[in-house]
C-alpha cells in the first residue's frame, strides 16, 4: 500500500504544534501519534482517522468518509476518509480538528 508524501507533509504541519509527534508504519500506510497515541494515518492519498467513539456517528455522515474494518469487525472510532474529500482546506481541518480532540482524552495504547 503505503502513503501519499505530499499528504504526509501536509498532515505533519497540521500536527507540528499538537504535542510529542512521532511516526510509525502501521494499517499499511504512515500514521501520527501525538504524545504516543495514534492521530492520524496516511494510507496512499487517504486518511484514517481516530475521531473516537463519541464522534463517530457524526463524522460517518461527512462525505468521504468510512467505517474502518478489521476482517469482519468494524472498528468504532476510527474513519477513512477519501483524498479527494481532503482538498480543501476547511475539510482537512475538520478531520485533523476531529482527531486530536479525540487524542486528548484517548487512552495510551499498551507497549508490548
Amino acid at each position: 500500500m503505503g502513503y501519499d508524501e505530499k499528504q504526509a507533509n501536509r498532515v505533519r504541519e497540521a500536527l507540528i504544534d499538537a504535542g510529542d509527534l512521532t511516526e510509525k508504519h502501521m494499517f499499511g500506510g504512515l500514521c501520527f501519534m501525538v504524545d504516543d497515541k495514534m492521530c492520524i494515518c496516511v494510507r496512499n492519498a487517504n486518511l484514517l482517522c481516530r475521531v473516537g467513539p463519541d464522534e463517530f456517528e457524526t463524522a460517518l455522515e461527512k462525505p468521504g468518509a468510512s467505517t474502518m474494518k478489521m476482517g469482519a469487525r468494524t472498528m468504532k472510532g476510527y474513519v477513512y476518509v477519501e483524498e479527494e474529500f481532503l482538498r480543501k482546506s476547511e475539510d482537512f481541518d475538520y478531520w485533523i480538528n476531529a482527531s486530536l480532540r479525540y487524542n486528548k482524552v484517548a487512552k495510551k495504547l499498551k507497549k508490548t
